[in-house]
């Protein structure tokens, strides 16, 4: 069929990445930028952590050696044991500062097809090698660290040499990718077929297609489709009993779906190896504005009534006070409202101004009085949005707590969540700091039901002692979600951070068959042990 494609060429090189903090190194805060930060966070530590060097690294011995016949995919390097220790956590960088890798792997593996995942798994599986799988390691929730304890060696499987757009279905609008692809790559790949994936997480330029999938990713765009889930028509997953691929198809209601077995399952049930994902024309005709709030509340309100419009911004970010201040979008008390909207077919400037129109019958004022392309707020906005995880990095060398979590509600519980979460986990910064605690919160994503909330937890830290106080906000925040009904996580999975939240939220019967499918899937218990759940119990 001359509309479908099979293709050969692969994606450009993965970027550099940092081995200890996000992202780019390059875009690294340089030393006086990270004390001036900490400025502004009083009882903030004076002197800055160095990054250590790789040379100076203590890394637990290398316990385990391939086969001849497997020799030419795995790597002991310290660079690429030390890069494959953590994900990105504030918890993972602050130890990597601190120069603790004592979880590094004892190998990192290199598939270039899948092939070499059956055979590594085979290997791993009769020696008693823990894998886990590994996209681009940006995984905030502890979902790349192993900590089980009990496996004669451990293997990092970095999937990010099986990049490859294989396949593009123009008539059915699809692609067959390789779980490897980062978002960046990806992108570039589908780009002369005039198609997009339209999946841009924060991460999308040091994640995987891979790692969406096993994470349930949630992407840029704030309504409507808003999880990889729904991009998703079909899996390939490589497992230690077999190889499990599912029928593409628009939709289905044989059985429960198998590609639902996958998605978020965080690499302890199989290895994404491939999938055949949804696209869409790229969007041609863009319009955003910005609208600013006297009281919260209002806000709120209004995007409740956007939510259930049927309009389908691209974006609807609210940001509440703190958030508006923190990013340089607004001050003196107000909320700020970042409206987009986008179409590859048809103009958008009417359906912005039904967005505006609405946000102006809850109390909002459009930024400048109008709904220009383009609009600075947004502008700045997004920078600041893209700049965080790096600002992040810069106070965690100051040893300033910095905690991010996300969650969803129905409409009707926000009130008293956002209520709770400024008292409640306020109350546990001062308990583990002394100090007071800046917290902020913005929405992500919304839906007719309901706001997924983001929050954001600055306060500052006892050098030698960070993680123990991020780990006691973090329960308290998990406890809080809990107890208000609210998701433990909205977007960024489970991994072993928020286990104990999930354990609650999970019904048993549920937990009951992850187990027994972990049982039959993967007999010997070698994938991301810990992730989820334990398979005993």
């Amino acid at each position: 069929m001359a509309d479908r494609t099979s293709l050969s060429h692969g994606a450009d090189a993965a970027p550099a990445r940092s081995w200890w903090g996000w992202g780019d190194p390059g875009q690294a805060l340089p030393d006086a930028e990270c004390a001036e930060l900490a400025a502004l966070v009083p009882g903030a530590a004076g002197t800055v952590l160095p990054v250590p060097s790789i040379a100076s690294l203590e890394l637990p011995p290398v316990r385990v050696s391939a086969p001849r016949t497997l020799a030419h995919l795995v790597s002991g390097d310290p660079a690429d044991r030390a890069g494959h220790t953590y994900g990105k956590a504030f918890r993972d960088v602050v130890r990597a500062l601190h120069g603790d890798l004592a979880a590094a792997p004892d190998l990192v593996a290199f598939p270039r097809e899948e092939r070499d995942v059956v055979d590594l798994l085979d290997w791993a599986a009769a020696s008693d090698v823990a894998v886990i799988p590994y996209g681009a390691g940006s995984s905030v929730v502890g979902g790349v660290e192993y900590r089980a304890g009990t496996h004669s060696g451990v293997v990092s499987m970095d999937l990010s040499r099986m990049g490859r757009v294989l396949e593009i279905d123009r008539v059915s609008r699809s692609a067959r990718i390789q779980a490897g692809a980062l978002g960046p790559g990806l992108e570039a790949q589908l780009r002369p077929h005039g198609l997009t994936l339209r999946h841009f997480p924060q991460s999308f330029a040091f994640s995987t297609l891979g790692g969406w999938l096993a994470t349930r990713a949630g992407g840029h765009y704030a309504t409507l489709h808003t999880h990889i889930d729904d991009l998703t028509a079909a899996l390939r997953v490589v497992t230690p009993a077999g190889v499990s691929e599912s029928l593409r198809l628009p939709g289905s209601g044989a059985g429960p779906s198998p590609d639902r077995l996958f998605l978020g399952s965080e690499g302890t049930l199989g290895v994404i190896t491939e999938a055949w994902m949804r696209l869409q024309d790229r969007p041609v005709h863009k319009a955003s504005a910005s609208v600013v709030f006297d009281r919260f509340p209002a806000a709120v309100d209004a995007v409740r009534a956007i939510a259930q419009s049927g309009l389908h911004p691209a974006n609807c970010r609210l940001l509440d006070p703190g958030e508006a201040a923190l990013s340089g979008v607004a001050g003196g008390g107000r909320s700020v409202l970042v409206l987009g909207v986008e179409s590859a077919h048809h103009p958008v400037d009417g359906r912005l101004a039904e967005l505006v129109a609405l946000a102006r019958d809850h109390g909002g004022s459009p930024v400048g009085g109008s709904t220009a392309v383009g609009d600075s707020a947004a502008a700045a906005w997004r920078s600041a949005f893209l700049r965080m995880p790096y600002i992040r990095d810069g106070l965690a060398r100051m040893s300033v707590i910095s905690e991010t979590f996300e969650t969803a509600c129905t409409w009707d519980r926000f009130p008293e969540l956002y209520e709770a979460v400024h008292r409640d986990v306020g109350a546990a910064v001062r308990a583990a700091t002394g100090a007071e605690a800046l917290i902020n919160c913005r929405f992500t994503h919304v839906y007719p039901d309901g706001p997924a909330p983001y929050f954001t937890v600055i306060a500052p830290g006892r050098r030698g002692s960070e993680v123990a106080m991020w780990d006691a906000i973090k329960a308290a925040a998990m406890r809080t979600l809990g107890e208000h009904r609210a998701t433990v996580t909205h977007h960024h999975a489970v991994g072993r951070d928020h286990r104990p939240g999930y354990d609650r939220q999970r019904p048993e019967p549920f937990a009951l068959a992850l187990r027994a499918a972990k049982q039959a899937l993967d007999p010997a218990g070698i994938l991301n042990p810990g992730v989820l759940f334990d398979a005993a119990g």
